[in-house]
């Protein structure tokens, strides 16, 4: 005698909207495509933010470590200063959506531009902020007889800087600093206010098409906590290689 097993109704509907989201018309392409956008912006964002935030930090803590110098760098530490101090006072005291929109629809309206480009830009020029902050906290915490040990070899403050302080500095706000792009990791969600195809929004096309929310959501939160876990894991083994090498 044959018994014949019924699918449970729950798993049944599982199934259903499985492939009513992502199988149907192939809409898991959706997911994938935004997940390649998200990650090269994260990617260029993270590179942009480093190096703005490396120079801000820099010249903020310059201007307050230099001691006597001549009128004419004075007034250029002056001047850079406050420039950096502006560009820190905006760009924190601002939401992150209003500077994309701003970069997109004000300062790029009348241009044709790679959303792309305008997406890297917005979260590069924002995290570089945070980026700056972290970073001098970092310098300004080096204890300033290494400065004065890097004069007694001959070095410049440039070659101060560059051989003896910034090797230091990266090693302590290396968690801060990872911490901040896993943040900016998961900022990159606001960029379909400017129409961008992120991962977010490739999840809002299916959830528009199919009238489901839970798995199209479920799924981009899903591949965001599995990028930040890998993220989190990377830290934490080029900490332990940077602990070691201190051995």
């Amino acid at each position: 005698m044959m018994l014949l097993w019924a699918v449970p109704e729950p798993l049944a509907k599982l199934n259903s909207d499985i492939y009513l989201n992502f199988v149907k018309e192939d809409r898991w392409k959706y997911l994938v495509e935004g997940l390649g956008v998200t990650l090269r912006v994260t990617f260029f964002a993270v590179l942009i933010g480093i190096a703005l935030g490396f120079l801000v930090a820099i010249i903020r803590s310059t201007h307050d470590k230099v001691g006597t110098v001549s009128p004419l760098v004075k007034v250029v530490l002056e001047v850079l200063n406050f420039i950096c101090n502006l560009y820190l006072t905006v760009i924190r005291g601002t939401p992150v959506v209003v500077q994309l929109l701003i970069i997109y629809f004000v300062i790029f309206g009348s241009v044709r531009i790679d959303k792309i480009l305008v997406a890297i830009l917005a979260f590069g020029i924002n995290s570089g902020a945070y980026v700056a902050e972290i970073v001098r906290g970092g310098i300004m915490s080096i204890d300033q007889g290494q400065f004065e040990a890097g004069r007694s070899l001959g070095f410049n403050y440039t070659q101060t800087m560059w051989y003896i302080i910034i090797p230091q500095t990266f090693k302590n706000v290396l968690p801060a600093l990872g911490n901040e792009f896993i943040v900016l990791l998961k900022e990159t969600s606001v960029a379909g206010y400017i129409a961008l195809a992120d991962l977010t929004k490739g999840g809002d096309i299916i959830r528009s098409q199919t009238f489901s929310a839970y798995l199209p959501l479920l799924a981009v939160a899903s591949i965001y906590l599995f990028m930040v876990i890998i993220l989190s894991n990377l830290q934490k083994l080029l900490e332990r290689r940077m602990r070691s090498s201190e051995k």
